[in-house]
């Protein structure tokens, strides 16, 4: 008898408005989520821009590479004896050699 009694009482402000909360919150996140997935697939299935790097480097005597970097009109070499070569994109001239110490 207390089974019935408790299906027919109406329910309560406060639960029926935490239950519209909760509903409004899973579907913001659902939305979100899918938001995020199309985002990602959208970025990364485009084609990265293609690094465009020097036919030839001319090192001065004696120097190794040991890391390459590069900016827009300009490329560096960093070498084994702990110097930075900066080179000009335009000319392959040598702009800057800098000792690390």
């Amino acid at each position: 008898m207390s089974d019935t009694s408790q299906e027919e009482m109406p329910e309560p402000a406060n639960l029926r408005f935490l239950r519209r909360l909760i509903t409004i919150l899973l579907i913001t996140m659902i939305v979100g989520f899918v938001a995020l997935i199309l985002l990602f697939v959208m970025r990364f299935s485009q084609e990265p821009a293609p690094i465009a790097l020097p036919s030839e480097i001319t090192l001065p005597d004696g120097a190794k590479p040991a890391a390459f970097t590069q900016g827009r009109d300009w490329y560096a070499i960093v070498t084994d004896d702990d110097r930075i070569l900066v080179f000009d994109r335009a000319n392959g001239a040598l702009r800057h050699d800098i000792d690390v110490k």
